[in-house]
């Protein structure tokens, strides 16, 4: 190997982000099931304080809320990173904590081929900021070394933070999700612009609920793309996501468009699709 090269990722590192309420946790949940039925090993990591992915992926209400995240293990925190909800604020934090064990410590089984870790967030008002918690993320992204069979996929909070913090440097994908409107294509932009800085070189734009090729047009315009994406993805409007939350098991044996376009998306993230455009009116 030439001196300064660095040897080839392995697996799949997936990174979905986007404005609040565009439908990434369900997303993630759907990539999830499909990477799974590859036969892939997929660790699915609930980076949202809302925590609402182990339900959404399958795992019973009862048994998701019973689950234990990161952030609510202040004995581990402390013991990783230096600080903890429970301690005073501006105290130094251990920046390359050892994360060797927490996969195995804090995730569980969400089916065949799955895990689910929770990170978790702050829970009440005055909580305190997440830094501890966007620490030990970070440094479980950073040390955790794939093979060809194996995926992560992160669930983000909503706007740009993770971006921030660089929790998203290293993976190989980011998927970027939003609608019609402005202002979720502006966060859009932003995210990808982010994801280039980090050096993700797929980036793909995912347009959710849309409805009719007018929403596809509104937001790629007539050239049919949108220059911070490698690729776009359209999932048109499916009232069975609604009527089957929180899962998304039901939707799997599908035939549907959305379904049919999600795994599309599985097969851009692998690299096995080219750009989509939209179709002329």
């Amino acid at each position: 190997m030439p001196a300064g090269s660095r040897p080839r990722e392995k697996g799949i590192r997936v990174v979905v982000t986007g404005k609040g309420g565009m439908g990434k946790t369900t997303l993630v949940a759907l990539l999830s099931r499909l990477f799974a039925g590859e036969g892939k090993r997929v660790l699915a990591i609930d980076g949202d304080p809302q925590q609402n992915l182990a339900a959404t992926i399958g795992i019973p209400k009862e048994k998701a809320e019973k689950i234990v995240p990161v952030s609510e293990s202040t004995a581990y925190l402390r013991e990783k990173t230096g600080a903890g909800p429970d301690l005073s604020p501006g105290g130094l934090l251990t920046l390359n904590p050892d994360v060797s064990d927490v996969v195995e410590r804090f995730s569980v089984p969400a089916g065949k081929n799955i895990r689910v870790l929770i990170m978790g967030g702050v829970k009440e008002a005055g909580g305190g900021c997440l830094c501890p918690e966007y620490t030990l993320l970070a440094a479980i992204l950073r040390h955790m070394r794939l093979l060809d069979d194996e995926v992560i996929i992160l669930d983000t909070a909503a706007g740009l933070e993770h971006f921030g913090r660089a929790v998203a440097e290293g993976f190989t994908c980011a998927v970027v999700v939003t609608d019609h409107t402005y202002n979720a294509v502006s966060v859009a932009r932003k995210s990808a612009a982010l994801a280039h800085q980090l050096g993700i070189g797929n980036v793909i734009l995912v347009i959710n609920r849309a409805e009719g090729t007018n929403t596809a047009h509104n937001v790629c315009g007539s050239d049919g793309g949108v220059a911070e994406f490698s690729q776009t993805i359209v999932l048109p409007f499916d009232p069975e996501v609604h009527r089957t939350e929180p899962s998304v098991t039901a939707l799997l044996g599908s035939d549907s468009a959305f379904i049919g376009n999600v795994r599309t998306l599985v097969a851009a993230i692998e690299g096995r699709c080219e750009s989509w455009s939209p179709p002329a009116r």
